[in-house]
């Protein structure tokens, strides 16, 4: 009896570990065919049995000889791979990954590097789809830590919920230059009643304010919930931020009277 469905050509499963640092990315170099001598990123085909996490993290182990504290799933990539002279088709699950470990390099790579992204020739097409989305994800944390901390002088900004909070958002950014100038972040949540959003970490940094960066920045904020189906955005303010509660009016947000309550769990 001949079996249909054995012959479908269908995608294999593979899952890949993006970890940066000090905004470069670690890779290795392969040491065997296919893309022998290529950068990569650590990761591989799964198991059968294996979740996409639980491959990841195996693939991690026997790569680098690592275990990972924290996974994000960053998306998921189309490609393809060559074997033997044939193009299986895969799709690739993508992670930022955080790990506290020292990696040691195994036998299947001969290299191992923390670059730029525009160091990187990277092997295969879904790595190369990833790189791209990764590059446009990258933000100097050290800035972006500068000025959250004139919003609270006590924060204390970690790398990885840079781009983990790009993963559950949008961030808008102004740049003097090179230069991080300002940035807003906003994110949807889906409520019983409606889809809505929430802005945070409107700043400005204060030799640039008055120029209008910070209206352009909710305006950028606005779009995007509009272009996502959000219905209503939410903020709150300090009330002694004259100039940014004036703004939030002007572009048409207006006061709600709630109470609003915070329970610090921590």
């Amino acid at each position: 009896m001949s079996c249909e469905i054995c012959s479908f050509n269908n995608p294999k499963s593979t899952a890949t570990a993006v970890c940066i640092r000090n905004r470069k990315l670690l890779v290795v170099k392969r040491a065997e065919e296919p893309k022998k001598g290529k950068w990569d990123f650590v990761g591989g085909f799964l198991n059968e049995g294996e979740t996409l996490e639980e491959g990841l993290r195996r693939e991690i182990k026997e790569e680098l000889g690592i275990n990972i504290d924290r996974a994000e799933l960053i998306g998921n990539f189309s490609g393809t791979y060559t074997y033997n002279g044939k193009k299986i088709p895969v799709v690739d699950s993508a992670y930022f990954v955080e790990f506290s470990e020292k990696p040691v390099l195994d036998k299947e790579n001969s290299e191992m590097a923390w670059l730029s992204p525009d160091e990187i020739d990277i092997a295969f097409e879904s790595g190369e789809k990833i790189l791209s989305k990764v590059k446009k994800m990258i933000l100097s944390y050290e800035e972006t830590e500068e000025l959250v901390k004139k919003l609270d002088a006590s924060a204390k900004i970690e790398e990885f919920n840079i781009y983990t909070a790009q993963l559950n958002g949008y961030v808008s950014r102004k740049y003097d230059g090179e230069k991080l100038i300002g940035l807003g972040w906003i994110f949807p949540r889906q409520t019983l009643l409606r889809k809505q959003a929430v802005i945070e970490d409107m700043i400005v940094d204060e030799n640039y304010r008055g120029k209008g960066y910070g209206k352009e920045i909710v305006l950028d904020l606005i779009r995007w919930a509009k272009e996502n189906g959000v219905e209503i955005i939410e903020l709150t303010s300090n009330p002694k931020r004259i100039a940014a509660n004036e703004l939030y009016k002007k572009v048409g947000f207006r006061l709600h009277p709630t109470n609003h309550y915070l329970l610090d769990l921590r």
